[in-house]
């Protein structure tokens, strides 16, 4: 064997070596970063602080706090005892009260517990707390999806050729500030009636197309178990239904409320999906993880459809630090939706530049299990629309030019 054959494996070696070094500097960076992110795990200690004040407020107990019918019945939604338990100025407890006359607001106690009392641009503050902004927008849109106008029969939403949705509720365990059904809260919690129900289930089997359902709000899971035993019965019971999907919050604001008699209910319907929405780090703590392993357990998959929100998430480190949180606890990052131009809200909406930058610094830089995909949503019910950064340059028949992931150009073959 000659002496450059023999010499080949070490130049491999030498060359992966360096290519090593290389990508160590790449990540480099973003781990001094990460370092600097709050996240829920890290923040363990000061939640629980917190919540022994809540509890002390209502003279509760760990038990109390631990149910979620309480945490419904003790939302805060009052400037005053906000203020008893997050220290407000003056001039914010007036801006709650100036606000809440407008636009309807609530928080679990929970949620309530994640919020740090002194920042007022704390990312789980400005989620769950009005402010003045809302009041100052004349660019949003009461229904920018135009979902009155793509609903066929009570309850019902669809945009799609083989799904839609089914709106079963306006209740939520916190009322978020961005929400794109803000129109919906008013002032009084409901549940959609039983006749819409069968109804919209009478609409889903005289359509044999539909193959998939999401029943949302609001948030489904705060139907009741009975109600949630029932309506996912009778969808199962559809033989053309063939996957089910839930829309909660509640993994994320009320922990609580997937407890071990809902799961029994959810393992009898498989299979079946679960989106939640966690927007920042700081919302995966352990009492998410708990909920989250109790889901998989039933056999539930999760998965997260974070909303691109402007001072909470808008920063690719914030984001790729988000979904490395979640992977932790089995949520696999599905979607980052592109905040709505819902009235109320422009303050939150970033430049789509901001998406693509993201996209750019998850792709390649971390795992493709860490990667959703960007969303648009298309005016007036038009539909999802994916954004990704620019990576197919040109394409004709014999070749196409592509740009990687780390910038560089390549030329691929077709033949």
């Amino acid at each position: 064997m000659s002496v450059q054959l023999q010499n080949r494996p070490e130049a491999f070696r030498q060359f992966a070596l360096r290519r090593a070094e290389e990508l160590k500097q790449m990540v480099t960076p973003y781990l001094k970063q990460s370092n600097t992110i709050p996240t829920g795990f890290l923040r363990s200690e000061l939640y629980e602080f917190r919540r022994a004040k809540i509890l002390s407020y209502f003279d509760a107990t760990l038990e109390d706090w631990e149910n979620w019918h309480w945490q419904m019945t003790h939302r805060i939604s009052d400037s005053h005892v906000l203020d008893s338990l997050l220290s407000l100025t003056a001039e914010q407890s007036m801006e709650i009260e100036r606000v809440g006359k407008t636009f309807r607001w609530a928080v679990s106690p929970y949620y309530l517990s994640l919020m740090d009392g002194t920042d007022p641009f704390d990312p789980i503050r400005l989620q769950g707390l009005p402010t003045q902004a809302e009041l100052f927008d004349n660019f949003g849109e009461e229904d920018p999806m135009g979902e009155e106008i793509t609903s066929p029969a009570p309850s019902i939403t669809r945009r799609y050729p083989d799904r839609l949705i089914i709106n079963v509720t306006n209740m939520c365990a916190m009322y978020c500030r961005h929400c794109q059904r803000r129109r919906n809260i008013g002032e009084t919690d409901t549940h959609s009636p039983r006749n819409q129900l069968k109804a919209a289930l009478d609409y889903i089997r005289a359509n044999p197309e539909i193959r998939d359902v999401l029943v949302t709000g609001g948030d489904a899971l705060l139907l009741s178990d009975l109600t949630l035993d029932w309506l996912l019965g009778e969808l199962h019971a559809i033989p053309h239904v063939e996957i089910k999907r839930l829309g909660t919050r509640a993994p994320v604001t009320l922990p609580m409320r997937i407890t071990d008699e809902l799961c029994t209910i959810l393992a009898k319907y498989p299979p079946l999906y679960i989106n939640t929405q966690f927007n920042h780090p700081k919302e995966v703590t352990t009492d998410a993880k708990k909920a989250a392993d109790k889901l998989v357990a039933a056999g539930v998959v999760l998965g997260n459809q974070a909303v691109l929100l402007k001072g909470i998430n808008h920063q690719p480190q914030i984001m790729k630090k988000l979904n490395q949180e979640l992977l932790k606890i089995r949520v696999r990052p599905y979607y980052i939706f592109h905040a709505k131009n819902v009235k109320g809200t422009r303050h939150f909406i970033p430049r789509i530049q901001d998406g693509i930058a993201i996209m750019e610094q998850l792709r390649g830089h971390t795992s493709g299990l860490a990667v959703p995909t960007y969303i648009i949503n298309a005016p007036k019910g038009g539909g999802k629309t994916p954004v990704s950064p620019q990576y197919l340059i040109s394409l004709d028949e014999n070749k196409a030019i592509l740009r990687t992931w780390e910038g560089k150009y390549i030329q691929y073959e077709t033949p």
